[in-house]
């Protein structure tokens, strides 16, 4: 492989390190600045200051800041994000870890729900521009749009879980328990809940695109060779018009993984959000600078892949920066 083949992966690899030392620093202070004192939120009010002093010096808070954040970050880069300062004061690392998969399960299996009705609906829509069908899909998604999450959970939970019995609503099947129809009967309601504007704004997007796409020369010189349909929406269209779709993966898969408090908390889910909202209301900063950083990682992470995967959608991106 030639140089020039590697210059960009290896400015985006730069360009992730920096991003993500970048997000270090603010995940800390944010973090850090807040206002109260741990050591009075880990003992309460009324103990003696003495007690409030050994408790800092205990947990290094009476350290300069730069001290403590190199220490943190230091631990980090080794995989060792502390340890919770409530008691039973477990292992930050051990915590994420336990519940960083409920929340990508959530995330990853809304976005396959996502997906697999917003695609099909966004051909449909643009291959049928102007039809009643196509007003009638423009209508219906901005409406889920105009829906916040928790008001779509909180229905899904009155119909299919008060009303209907068909899904449980405060229980957990993990996939590592044996048991995967449970563990995805369990995940499809909550997946569901947060799956709804993203395929709306899938399909919105999906639909912009492609209906340009179709009005490109060689889409028409293919429907004129009587090509069927489907194979030029599916072989011709769909790919080149994917970039905005691909851009919106991972941003939403980032973002589902660090937005699912308030779905994890209407369906009482072991997750990052329930761990980082627990956290938070402990004072327990340790956990929740451990949390947000691993929800940052994946975040840049994520995004650095899809933004390197454009050169698979359209080879003339390969030729940027080279």
């Amino acid at each position: 492989m030639s140089v020039a083949a590697l210059r960009r992966p290896a400015l985006r690899l730069l360009e992730l390190l920096g991003v993500l030392f970048i997000a270090s620093i603010g995940v800390f202070s944010l973090v850090v600045l807040m206002p109260g004192d741990p050591a009075v939120d880990i003992l309460g009010a009324g103990r003696a200051p003495s007690e409030y002093a050994a408790l800092r010096t205990e947990l290094g808070l009476d350290q300069p800041l730069v001290t403590r954040y190199l220490d943190w970050l230091g631990g980090a880069l080794t995989g060792d994000l502390g340890r919770s300062v409530v008691p039973p004061q477990s292992d930050v690392t051990d915590r994420v870890l336990s519940a960083l998969p409920v929340s990508f399960e959530i995330a990853a299996l809304g976005l396959v729900i996502a997906l697999l009705i917003a695609v099909p609906l966004a051909m449909w829509s643009a291959y049928r521009e102007g039809s009643a069908a196509d007003r009638i899909i423009g209508a219906g998604t901005f409406g889920v749009l105009s829906v916040p999450s928790f008001l779509a959970g909180l229905l899904l939970i009155l119909v299919l879980v008060n009303s209907a019995g068909w899904f449980p609503r405060s229980e957990w099947v993990r996939i590592g328990d044996g048991d995967l129809l449970g563990n995805l009967h369990h995940a499809f309601l909550p997946a569901l809940t947060v799956a709804l504007a993203e395929l709306a704004m899938f399909t919105r997007v999906l639909r912009g695109d492609l209906i340009v796409t179709l009005r490109e020369d060689y889409i028409l010189a293919a429907r004129a060779k009587g090509m069927h349909p489907l194979r030029v929406l599916f072989t011709d269209a769909l790919r080149p018009s994917s970039f905005s779709l691909v851009t919106l993966l991972g941003l939403s898969l980032g973002r589902l993984i660090g937005s699912t408090v308030v779905v994890e908390y209407l369906f009482s889910l072991p997750g990052m959000g329930t761990l980082i909202v627990n956290a938070a209301g402990q004072g327990d900063y340790p956990m929740v600078q451990g949390a947000v950083l691993t929800i940052a990682v994946i975040y840049v992470v994520i995004n650095a892949g899809i933004d390197l995967s454009y050169g698979y959608l359209d080879p003339r991106t390969r030729r940027v920066h080279v």
